[in-house]
């Protein structure tokens, strides 16, 4: 069956950069065609998508700064993006109900805002592929695009906690005792050389040390990828 899957990606992906768009448009228009066809995703695929966002977002931090975070175009940007933003979604959900759209029927006040806070976020994987590919990660402009990605994933764990009522376990609180493990974590990494335990030990750094911890204590696993890195 996950051939199927390959294929289609492949020939979409290979198609779409023919046309001079992101291999990544092709592929979420393969998966819109699947799944039109009646085609559902199996265990193994989700795995594999799974592993393929958690080392992306791995990758992610290898190239920000922590400290890009505090600065002011970061945090305010995304703040007033996200409040702008959910606003003006907000508006047009409560004008869809008022010309009589029965889909928004049901909704109060409290649910259309929720769902429009939900429309605010942006997708972090689709931006930094589009970034990656055209060599531009580095830049002032990306490091500011992935800085504000960021910024709207810790919104996003604030706003699932909220609305959902998982809290973190309160040893959660240790995370913000990983910076002092950095000189551990650069001994371990000049001890791994350049060969195949190089690759193995950021393998295990994104999915054992940063999701897997942050997952363990009911944070975002997600999150957690980039932590190492930083």
């Amino acid at each position: 069956m996950e051939w199927i899957f390959i294929v289609a990606a492949f020939a979409s992906g290979f198609i779409a950069l023919r046309c001079g768009l992101p291999p990544l448009v092709g592929f979420l228009v393969a998966g819109f065609g699947l799944h039109y066809a009646g085609y559902q995703s199996t265990p193994t695929l989700n795995l594999l998508a799974d592993l393929g966002v958690t080392l992306l977002l791995f990758t992610i931090g290898l190239k920000l700064d922590i400290k890009t975070l505090l600065a002011k175009e970061i945090w305010a940007g995304a703040t007033i993006h996200n409040l702008l933003t959910t606003a003006a979604f907000t508006l047009a959900l409560i004008f869809f109900k008022a010309i009589g759209i029965d889909a928004f029927a049901g909704f109060d006040i409290t649910q259309l805002t929720l769902v429009a806070f939900s429309l605010s976020f942006s997708s972090t994987v689709f931006a930094i592929k589009a970034l990656q590919e055209k060599g531009e990660l580095g830049s002032t402009y990306g490091t500011l695009a992935i800085g504000v990605l960021i910024m709207q994933d810790i919104f996003a764990v604030i706003f699932l906690t909220v609305s959902t009522g998982k809290i973190p376990e309160v040893y959660a609180l240790a995370l913000f005792a990983l910076p002092l493990l950095r000189p551990a974590l650069h001994r371990l990494l000049d001890g791994a050389g350049h060969g195949e335990m190089l690759v193995l030990y950021a393998v295990f750094l994104a999915l054992i040390f940063g999701a897997g911890l942050f997952g363990f204590v009911g944070v975002k696993a997600d999150l957690g990828a980039s932590s190492p890195a930083c």
